[in-house]
């Protein structure tokens, strides 16, 4: 049963700077940008925006700072931080906000220089008690405990972690602003250097700079706008854990429940789905999501990538941007989800366009597999 809150709000612009390796420029430089490209692209103005949400992992307060440096005065602010999550949990807190009047206009917003500024992943400040004295490598370690125990369970390959990454590469390479564009092999992958057993440097994200915005408004402003409509039919978010010690099972994420939540809102199902964005971190993740949202049966994640299923002319086109693993991650990675997936339903996609996407998913993960949120927008022909 669809809720009263589907398609009442609406993306009604976009941002991202597209500046994967920017030196010189620092994250609120990266997010300062995407904003202004937001509020063009729907025709507005800073003086508009009433609502803002935002984290930035180097920033302790990063709300006070954004609207200090933006120069917002807003009625209606939340600085949610559960990692790269973050951003789809602020997404259904814009659509509550705007549809209770605590704001007209929401703007949610990121940026990072991670690549310029060290160029390597960096840890969250926080005790791991369980996990320190064994000087895991935080986070991928975290992951391969996941990897690991997929492939203990379900007989899941390095062959199929491997073609996760070499679909991401096909998509990317058809993206002119992807970082990591080029020919990949799937030996190449299995040869890479062995970070985390059974994580390879080829089975995880990249690390770049970038910034990315959102402008969010009620459905019956946002028609009157200046580009094309996006509606947030639906949404759900979970937490399950802080340190992958605590994982409840380290094969099924709490995906499940925010899935299941952002389904029953949208009144729709996984076979209606025309687009999915799955957070890629790793390459375990994307088996993790593509099972835990329904794409798939648990365990099978690995044969339905490796049958190309989601690869430029699979049934089922999966991180058309080229991902976390081939486009962009700039530490926290999950409204570039979302800004792809609304780029895909206006149908700005050139080469890696799917053809006739009405309706899209979009899914983050933050902390180590423990935070989960999921979207599902839709065209106007989908209300």
């Amino acid at each position: 049963m669809s809720s009263s809150l589907r398609g009442r709000a609406a993306i009604a612009g976009v941002g991202n700077t597209k500046r994967w390796n920017a030196p010189g420029r620092t994250p609120f430089d990266q997010l300062q940008e995407a904003v202004v490209l937001a509020l063009e692209d729907c025709g507005l103005g800073l003086k508009d925006v009433d609502g803002l949400f935002c984290a930035i992992s180097s920033s302790g307060l990063p709300v006070l700072n954004v609207a200090e440096r933006l120069g917002l005065k807003v009625r209606h602010a939340d600085g949610t931080m559960v990692g790269g999550a973050s951003f789809l949990f602020h997404l259904q807190s814009a659509v509550a906000a705007l549809e209770n009047g605590l704001c007209d206009v929401a703007l949610i917003c990121y940026g990072s220089n991670q690549l310029s500024a060290g160029g390597r992943l960096v840890s969250m400040p926080d005790p791991q008690p369980y996990e320190t004295p064994y000087r895991a490598r935080y986070p991928i370690s975290s992951y391969a405990f996941a990897a690991a125990r997929h492939m203990y369970e379900y007989g899941t390959t390095r062959e199929n972690l491997a073609d996760v990454a070499l679909a991401a590469r096909a998509w990317a390479n058809l993206n002119p602003d992807a970082f990591a564009r080029g020919p990949l092999a799937r030996e190449e992958i299995l040869a890479s250097r062995m970070v985390s057993d059974p994580l390879t440097r080829a089975d995880c994200c990249l690390v770049t700079d970038g910034g990315a915005a959102l402008v969010i408004t009620r459905a019956d402003r946002a028609k009157d706008l200046k580009s094309q409509p996006i509606y947030v039919l639906g949404t759900g978010v979970a937490v399950s854990h802080r340190q992958i010690a605590a994982m409840p099972d380290l094969t099924t994420t709490a995906a499940v429940e925010s899935g299941r939540r952002a389904y029953a809102m949208a009144g729709v199902k996984p076979t209606d789905i025309d687009h999915v964005m799955v957070y890629d971190a790793f390459t375990i993740t994307t088996l993790l999501f593509l099972e835990d949202l329904g794409f798939c049966a648990k365990g099978d994640g690995g044969a339905f990538v490796s049958s190309g299923a989601t690869a430029p002319g699979g049934g089922l086109p999966v991180n058309t941007n080229g991902g976390g693993l081939s486009c962009n991650h700039p530490g926290m990675y999950g409204l570039f989800t979302v800004i792809e997936a609304v780029e895909q339903l206006r149908g700005r996609c050139g080469e890696r366009q799917v053809e006739g996407a009405e309706l899209a998913l979009a899914h983050a993960n933050g902390g180590v597999l423990s935070s989960q949120a999921t979207a599902i927008l839709g065209t106007a022909t989908t209300l």
